[in-house]
């Protein structure tokens, strides 16, 4: 596989602007667990293996359990999520697939329940934030390195 492009070099200044959102996401207070939840759900969604690497890899460093990882794709049928995760996963979704039903009444009042208004807008942020990048990401051609295996 190869880049089609490198970003970083091409266009620094669209680097800027993405930096500054992930920073505005830090500012809200959203815990950062969540964020990486929202992270690996979006960018399963959206096939992108090089933010899928990352941000499991990141999860991972945060303590995140390797089940709770793993069986992110399947939440609905998984026991090991909060209902406050559940809902915002469900968000997630529905943000990141927002041309197929926008996002329904009744889900915005369940996450409601469980966040402020605040909260509610850091968490559309932290979505958009990551499916702008899982775009950036796709489109340049961007893909994980190899894992190298140390016996």
């Amino acid at each position: 596989m190869k880049v089609r492009l490198n970003h970083l070099s091409v266009s620094p200044g669209a680097m800027q602007v993405m930096l500054k959102l992930e920073g505005f996401i830090k500012t809200t207070g959203l815990d950062e667990k969540l964020y990486e939840l929202i992270k690996i759900r979006a960018s399963q969604i959206n096939g992108c293996a090089f933010c899928l690497d990352m941000h499991t890899r990141d999860s991972r460093k945060m303590g995140e359990k390797e089940q709770r990882i793993y069986l992110l794709s399947a939440w609905r049928e998984a026991p090991f999520y909060t209902d406050k995760e559940r809902v915002v996963l469900e968000l997630t979704e529905a943000v990141t697939r927002i041309s197929e039903q926008g996002v329904p009444q009744d889900l915005y009042e369940r996450v409601r329940a469980h966040v402020d208004e605040a909260e509610y807008v850091a968490i559309i942020m932290a979505i958009n934030t990551i499916n702008a990048w899982n775009r950036i990401a796709i489109s340049t051609g961007m893909f994980p390195a190899e894992e190298k295996n140390e016996l």
